[in-house]
């Protein structure tokens, strides 16, 4: 190897971007090294696999090389397969074989080109290179039958991939692995203990993907008695129980182990802060969010852009969406498309639409081109905050400027943006012209807005289309006959009442969480009474009162049953969640504190009275989030402007 070789391989290794590797490309063109074997693949394997902007470039170095060996042709499969659209690897593969442009695969390029089926999802084209690998004799090989036993798992075919495991002849641990993960991505939980059970040998992999599978399943139980007999724990281990418990809702045992994890010593990671970060933006806790903000500073983990986007996203969920536009405005430079798309959801969850489209447009000015997920964010902006015409003109710019398909739930923003404006018979025939079958979510939204607007008639519609696809779904029900109560529609409202009777259909509990002094704290409509609760319902009649007497308060009861007393009508809609949540923490949280409300459902409107009314005659800030969006609550008004 000369000076020069030696020189060019020495700059690829600190290459970083796509610009450099052109001007490492220019010099081995000028010193004659563009046709060197070595310097060439490995200038490919750089651009393929390293440079995460240079995979374009890479495949027009690879086919701009007269004569490639298969060292070269792995390397611009694997760079396709690992990419975001892996189907490339495979379209690539079958014309380079076809053309005969490509070397003999060998074990590498089948691993591969499978990994990149697997990524896919296609269990055709996985087949097929199966028999691909059968005609090379290879499918037997340690490599491929391991990869081919994670392409029939991510395809969810859990029998072809033990027929693969078994013809290997010596499997490894793994190979082992990749079966205990196919065996859990089927959701064959049996198997998957069963194979455990029967392993020569596990690592700490094996462990690991065992916490990962019972938590994927929902078996918390069984993953923290995995997680106790484990012999070693590392930083994955912990990061698995924690975002495993965060995922599930168990937000008081994911702390629990955070903060066991700093007991016994161990770094928290990146994956563990970010699943910590995760639960505090779904509980609504803001008090121990600023805590890990803090921590994390410390640490010096806001160089990283992913903990800077969990911090983002747990501060606007929080409510406090000026502190997440600081954090953004104060990230690394190199902001991802995720950062970008965070800030505009951020916005857009707080009724800021206009804001949200100016950040959008800073995103596209900065030359990062918006995904699908950032479409998504700016039609619900725009959705909720009333603005029509602009999410008509973005729905169209995702589709003709980025040529991006639009996915069901883009359909579903725009079904809640002409519903919500009460648009709603063009609602109904966007829905009907739909290229794809609307899902229950699509109907369920375009009810909302009969809901909301008070159309009885189109509400009986969708409720009939709902019913063929989820008959026994609460919330359709609940909404039909709050329909039909406003609407003064009394029968109806018993008919639908007796329905679900008798096909033994139980309401959604409402839930409402408060964080004080670091503990979460849940409300629920109609609970058994404790301590916390008694406190809750006592402040609640005093706020009551006052709001009687100061602010002309007078209980919306439209939707209650018509046959009860008023008074207990007005009983009914006082012990709602929300109202329970907030009286506790006017009673405990000290003068001055923001109030902070995270609740499972759509606020109602008599709640949503209440707050108004709580913070003009208190002079308080309450802030709610709801399923749909936030409400921020001050001297008398809200943010979302009585839009929601």
């Amino acid at each position: 190897m000369n000076s020069t070789e030696q020189l060019c391989l020495s700059l690829l290794h600190n290459c970083k971007t796509l610009k450099t590797v052109k001007q490492i490309q220019a010099l081995t063109c000028k010193t004659g090294l563009d046709t060197d074997r070595l310097v060439s693949g490995k200038l490919l394997l750089h651009c393929a696999v390293s440079v995460s902007d240079a995979l374009v470039h890479a495949r027009r170095l690879f086919f701009h090389f007269p004569d490639p060996d298969v060292f070269m042709s792995n390397t611009i499969m694997r760079g396709l397969a690992e990419s975001d659209t892996p189907q490339s690897s495979i379209v690539t593969f079958i014309e380079m074989r076809r053309r005969g442009s490509i070397a003999p695969p060998d074990s590498f390029s089948f691993a591969f080109i499978l990994k990149g089926a697997a990524n896919y999802g296609s269990l055709r084209a996985g087949i097929q290179l199966h028999c691909q690998a059968m005609r090379h004799g290879l499918d037997t090989h340690l490599f491929v039958g391991t990869t081919l036993v994670s392409m029939y798992g991510e395809c969810g075919c859990v029998c072809s991939a033990k027929k693969v495991f078994e013809d290997i002849s010596e499997p490894n641990v793994v190979a082992w692995n990749a079966l205990l993960t196919a065996c859990f991505r089927c959701l064959d939980l049996k198997s998957a203990e069963g194979m455990f059970d029967r392993m020569p040998i596990r690592n700490l992999t094996s462990w690991n993907v065992m916490l990962a599978g019972y938590s994927k399943a929902g078996e918390l139980e069984l993953a923290k008695k995995a997680f106790l007999e484990m012999p070693v724990k590392d930083d994955v281990s912990w990061s698995t129980m924690i975002t495993g418990f965060v995922h599930n809702g168990c937000f008081d045992e994911a702390l629990g182990f955070f903060r066991e994890l700093q007991r016994v010593g161990m770094r928290a990671n990146e994956v563990s802060l970010t699943g910590v970060l995760s639960m505090c933006a779904q509980a609504g806790a803001v008090e121990f969010g600023k805590v890990l903000h803090a921590f994390l500073e410390k640490a010096g983990f806001l160089s990283l852009i992913s903990v800077n986007n969990a911090l983002m996203d747990t501060y606007s969920k929080c409510g406090n969406v000026g502190v997440a536009r600081v954090i953004f405005e104060r990230m690394p430079k190199n902001k991802s498309v995720v950062s970008w798309t965070t800030m505009v959801a951020a916005l857009a969850m707080h009724g800021h639409g206009e804001e949200a489209i100016q950040v959008f447009h800073d995103m596209e000015a900065s030359g990062i081109k918006p995904d699908g997920i950032t479409f998504i964010s700016i039609l619900y902006a725009c959705s909720h905050a009333g603005l029509i015409e602009e999410g008509c003109e973005y729905f169209s710019l995702m589709i003709d400027i980025y040529g991006i398909k639009p996915a069901i739930e883009h359909y579903g923003c725009m079904v809640d943006l002409y519903g919500r404006s009460g648009k709603l018979q063009k609602a109904y025939d966007f829905v009907c012209q739909m290229p794809i079958l609307p899902t229950p979510i699509i109907w369920r939204t375009l009810l909302g807005a009969c809901s909301i607007h008070g159309n009885v008639e189109l509400a009986e519609q969708v409720k009939e289309r709902l019913s063929e696809l989820e008959p026994s779904n609460s919330g359709d029900h609940v909404l039909l006959s709050n329909i039909y109560a406003i609407a003064g529609k009394w029968k109806n409202v018993a008919a639908v009442r007796n329905s679900m009777s008798d096909q033994r259909i139980r309401k959604t509990p409402g839930w409402s969480m408060i964080e004080v002094d670091k503990i979460m704290y849940t409300f629920v409509a109609g609970e058994k009474q404790d301590k916390v609760t008694e406190e809750a319902y006592e402040k609640l009649r005093e706020i009551m009162s006052k709001l009687r007497v100061e602010g002309g308060y007078v209980p919306e009861v439209g939707s209650v049953l018509h046959d009860i007393e008023e008074e207990e009508k007005e009983d009914s809609v006082s012990r709602h969640s929300e109202k329970l949540a907030v009286a506790f923490g006017m009673r405990r949280l000290g003068t001055g504190s923001i109030i902070r409300i995270v609740k499972n459902l759509r606020i109602c409107r008599d709640c949503h009275r209440v707050m108004r009314l709580i913070s003009r005659v208190y002079r308080l800030e309450i802030v709610v989030r709801d399923r749909s969006r936030f409400h921020s609550f001050r001297d008398g008004s809200c943010s979302c402007r009585n839009y929601w």
